[in-house]
């Protein structure tokens, strides 16, 4: 439990540390952009390192659809103590994951007014799943989406070589 809060915590230090130092007076589009490819690639550097860990021990995967299911299961409860509430497919390579209650938007208030804000807490998420994916071999593009927080989809597109 106290893990939990210090994980969420040091995620929002981040985002803010990051926002402080790459924003300018004016805090234009291009600094959200940089800032957002900042803590995108943090959760790359560590998504890699993580799934690492998590598969050592592990069988080969079958396809796609079960790298999917053991990020959705294993890898986000190892990160976030719960799995994800939904997987959605459509079998050509695009998959959505369905937080109802994700962990690093709890801490940010519920209210319409802070869905613009929303981006920049789960850009670091996003990195954290797509280099998951390419530790195992999957080239994705993964975007993230609020409509009513705290619940958030992550969209996963796999590129196809």
């Amino acid at each position: 439990m106290a893990d939990d809060v210090l994980f969420e915590f040091l995620h929002m230090e981040i985002v803010s540390h990051v926002y402080k130092e790459q924003t300018s007076r004016e805090d234009t589009d291009k600094d959200r952009v940089t800032c957002v490819s900042i803590l995108e690639g943090m959760g790359f550097r560590v998504g890699q390192g993580l799934i690492e860990r998590c598969t050592k021990d592990y069988p080969t995967f079958k396809d796609d659809l079960d790298i999917m299911k053991f990020l959705c299961k294993d890898f986000w409860t190892s990160i976030f103590r719960k799995q994800v509430d939904n997987l959605r497919t459509n079998h050509q390579g695009t998959y959505v994951l369905q937080d109802n209650k994700f962990a690093l938007l709890t801490q940010v208030s519920s209210g319409k007014q802070h869905l613009e804000e929303a981006p920049k807490y789960l850009a670091y998420s996003c990195g954290l799943i797509r280099g998951a994916l390419c530790n195992l071999g999957l080239e994705s593009v993964v975007t993230a989406e609020v409509s009513l927080m705290p619940s958030c989809k992550f969209q996963v597109v796999i590129q196809k070589s």
